[in-house]
């Protein structure tokens, strides 16, 4: 059986001349010498010097550590900070890279800053880097490089993502703490059935009496759960990875996942209020950078957070390209509330689309708060009684037996 050899990327170094003559110099990754000098044509730049990038000895160098969305969030903030305060750009990268503490993000800066001083625009060398970068902070930059407003449009964009970790750090808040309590009562559950059951079986059969049946059938499933414990976790396992493997490869499962949540009694909720402040303040932040509506909204389709939103959107896009107005493609699509609509409305006939985003992406950044606060409340009580009736219900089924047993005494 033949396999298939897989390609192994290295780091490489190069010198060269843009092409208005100056000198470049940066880090590229590719496959091979011959490749990266020809991606490097391609980008305008008449490679001189191409070499693979040396790799630290063994304890030496700095640990990379993986660059988070929150990282880009603090970096557009610093960026627009300097520009407004008169800093020019490449010094702006240079201050902000050397000043870093992860190596990763030094690294990204650095090559970012080598585009630029080989004559690539802005948005053309952060456009590298598309998981860091998206479209929407490539296109932001654009507009802000071609209209002459960058710092402004860099203030915008920092703001955005402010508001966007906001509201992801609140939803992961309200996610993390039930999923949390649930493995613990799970762990402490099967440590009680693996080593504290079998101890009190021992002297039930002692005992000699006919056990309750609230404890036959702990004893039961603790018996069960030490000769099978393998086939239980095995299948947990396999459980989890199938669903990993499956959100990660399948468009289709993300997809129905996100039709499901959105259903969730509680949770549809707050996530339906999260994907409508997404879009209102993604729509609002391109609309003040000038970005042309129909542009526009693949990229506020690509920001929703839901798939649901997402085909929404780009319905409402199609029928926009038709001239239907903003607010009456967001009624037929009957995914935003009526009040998200008539403020649109408004909006579109005062010619402050932007500023009504705005105040809907404000209201409702507000609202999944206050659905985030109510849920850890709700979900508490819930929590603590579900814990109560597991764990002390094991508890109780074995006290059951020495109870009887002082009753015969």
């Amino acid at each position: 059986m033949a396999t298939t050899k897989k390609t192994k990327f290295d780091t490489f170094t190069w010198e060269g001349l843009s092409k208005q003559g100056a000198k470049a110099s940066g880090e590229l990754t590719g496959a091979s010498v011959a490749l990266v000098k020809a991606e490097l044509r391609r980008q305008g730049i008449n490679p001189l010097k191409v070499k693979k990038k040396p790799k630290p000895l063994f304890g030496s160098g700095k640990k990379k550590s993986k660059i988070e969305s929150k990282d880009i969030c603090i970096f557009s903030r610093q960026m627009s900070i300097m520009m407004s305060s008169g800093v020019p750009l490449i010094q702006s990268f240079d201050i902000i890279g050397k000043g870093h503490d992860k190596p990763a993000m030094q690294d990204m800066l650095m090559a970012i800053k080598g585009d630029v001083e080989g004559g690539n625009t802005l948005s053309d060398a952060l456009a590298k880097f598309p998981l860091q970068f998206n479209d929407l902070y490539c296109n932001l930059v654009n507009a802000g490089e071609q209209a002459g407003i960058l710092e402004t449009l860099l203030d915008k964009i920092a703001t955005y993502q402010e508001k966007t970790e906001n509201i992801k750090s609140k939803i992961k808040k309200a996610m993390f703490y039930p999923i949390a309590i649930l493995a613990v009562s799970f762990i402490v559950t099967t440590i009680l059935l693996l080593f504290v059951i079998p101890q009190f079986q021992e002297m039930f059969e002692n005992f000699g009496g006919e056990l309750p049946a609230m404890t036959k059938a702990v004893v039961f499933m603790s018996e069960w759960l030490q000769q099978y414990w393998y086939i239980l976790f095995g299948v947990l396992g396999a459980a989890i990875f199938a669903f990993v493997k499956a959100k990660q490869k399948s468009k289709k499962f993300r997809d129905l996942l996100d039709k499901w949540i959105l259903k969730l009694p509680i949770v549809g909720n707050l996530m339906t209020k999260a994907a409508i402040a997404r879009f209102a303040r993604t729509l609002a932040t391109m609309f003040a950078a000038g970005m042309p509506l129909v542009e526009a909204m693949v990229t506020v389709a690509g920001a929703a957070g839901n798939a649901v939103y997402s085909v929404g959107i780009l319905k409402m896009r199609e029928e926009i390209s038709t001239g239907t107005t903003l607010n009456q493609s967001m009624q037929e699509t009957k995914l935003f509330p009526n009040m998200v609509v008539q403020m649109v409305a408004i909006g579109e006939e005062a010619g402050s689309v932007d500023t009504m985003l705005s105040k809907v992406a404000d209201f409702y950044e507000a609202e999944v708060d206050d659905a985030v606060d109510g849920l850890s409340s709700l979900l508490e009580p819930i929590i603590m009684a579900f814990l109560g009736v597991v764990i002390g219900g094991l508890v109780i089924a074995m006290y059951l037996p020495i109870f009887k047993m002082g009753q015969v005494v």
